[in-house]
């Protein structure tokens, strides 16, 4: 699943049409809507959300959490990729006007005034977007932001207090802090030297400081690095050739030589420095 820097990364793509050949999305003015699954929308029904949508100008894309928030002129649009979506920008017509043909397990196509198409391609069909006048409904139910220097480490040392939960599912709960996932929760871990077990409330000022450092630290570098391309769907960074433990179960441990182990904690395949990380 694609997590908060290959989400980033998506995101500033689609401003400056890096990953789509100088294509962008800002300033496009949509003509028509294709709904290929109709689940794919969340809140709203095929026949609606042709009729809203249509019309309406993107004027901004950001990210909140793992949500891509595209800010129309009327209404909100947000994609959530969940396990494989993609959003792909591209010409929609040959030059002698003839439709080009989209891509198998496209799933909705947003057809642009200027002749180019925004498809959401989802093979497993987990994504989802919905179009709402009043985006809080979905995206306030989010925890902060990790990169948001207005999350003070006395105010990270205290949600920590809060809970009696085992730190890496805490951590990866989106109502707790938006766009931590599996990848860069393990890495943060081990940089910090905490194991994922470990019962939130038990950790002292200094080790949620460091835990905090750690995190948007690792996060920063997987934005510049465009993010991790590890299964079939995104392949946009390269981040993945740098990771210290995910993935790397029976490897030496970069820090200690220890053999890296994988473990299951909370239902999901977790990878460990057993001396580094020790509960």
């Amino acid at each position: 699943m694609p997590e908060l820097p290959e989400v980033e990364t998506i995101v500033r793509s689609l401003r400056d049409g890096t990953r789509h050949c100088g294509l962008n999305v800002i300033g496009q003015q949509v003509r028509a809507a294709t709904v290929l699954w109709e689940r794919t929308l969340e809140n709203i029904s095929p026949q609606i959300f042709q009729q809203k949508i249509a019309g309406q100008t993107v004027e901004n894309i950001h990210r909140r959490g793992k949500f891509l928030v595209f800010t129309l002129n009327r209404d909100t649009m947000l994609v959530h990729l969940r396990m494989s979506g993609d959003l792909r920008v591209e010409a929609g017509f040959y030059p002698d006007g003839n439709t080009i043909a989209l891509q198998p397990h496209d799933r909705l196509v947003l057809w642009f005034a200027s002749g180019q198409r925004m498809a959401f391609n989802n093979p497993r069909k987990f994504g989802r977007v919905w179009l709402t006048d009043t985006p809080q409904e979905v995206l306030g139910v989010l925890g902060p932001e990790p990169l948001d220097e207005t999350l003070t480490d006395q105010q990270f040392h205290a949600m920590l207090l809060a809970y009696k939960r085992m730190l890496k599912p805490l951590l990866m709960d989106q109502h707790f802090l938006a766009g931590m996932g599996n990848i860069y929760t393990d890495e943060a871990l081990f940089r910090a030297k905490l194991h994922p077990r470990t019962i939130s409330n038990t950790l002292t000022q200094p080790r949620s400081t460091l835990l905090l450092q750690e995190m948007r630290k690792v996060l920063k570098e997987g934005i510049q690095r465009n993010g991790a391309s590890i299964d079939w769907v995104y392949r946009g960074g390269d981040f993945q050739n740098d990771f210290n433990v995910y993935g790397r179960a029976g490897e030496a441990c970069p820090r200690c030589g220890t053999e890296i182990v994988r473990m299951l904690v909370g239902q999901r395949g977790t990878h460990i420095c057993p001396n580094c990380q020790q509960k």
